[in-house]
């Protein structure tokens, strides 16, 4: 009887698609950009699972583009103090209220922007 072994992380890694950054951007502005409209309490829920879910693809792939640069690099740096953060903003719960989830989801918003933009100058 054959046992099945788990891959490597660095092989399961390799097989898996780049995270759709225009997607996680598209989703980012509908509460970051200047004319974004306020999301319904409903539209704001999926939002937050969203933007949770778009942090939780992002951290473990910066986390890897960011350990193949020089340990003493500054975008490496910056790239963990912002998974950090985004791990950080995971963990808190949004207060009660509209205008507090929806702060909370601006918030997570951020993470997700930023995440994106450290995969973007780490990749480069």
């Amino acid at each position: 009887m054959q046992h099945a072994t788990a891959r490597p992380a660095a092989t399961a890694e390799a097989d898996q698609p780049p995270p759709d950054l225009a997607t996680m951007r598209a989703t980012v502005r509908r509460l970051l950009a200047d004319d974004a409209e306020p999301p319904s309490p409903d539209d704001l829920d999926t939002l937050m699972l969203r933007l949770r879910g778009h942090i939780m693809v992002l951290i473990p792939v910066v986390e890897s583009a960011a350990s193949r640069m020089p340990k003493d690099d500054v975008p490496r740096a910056c790239a963990q103090a912002c998974i950090g953060e985004a791990r950080m903003r995971l963990g808190l719960e949004p207060g009660r209220g509209l205008p507090a989830g929806i702060a909370h989801a601006q918030r997570l918003a951020r993470s997700v922007n930023a995440l994106a933009d450290h995969l973007d100058n780490l990749s480069q």
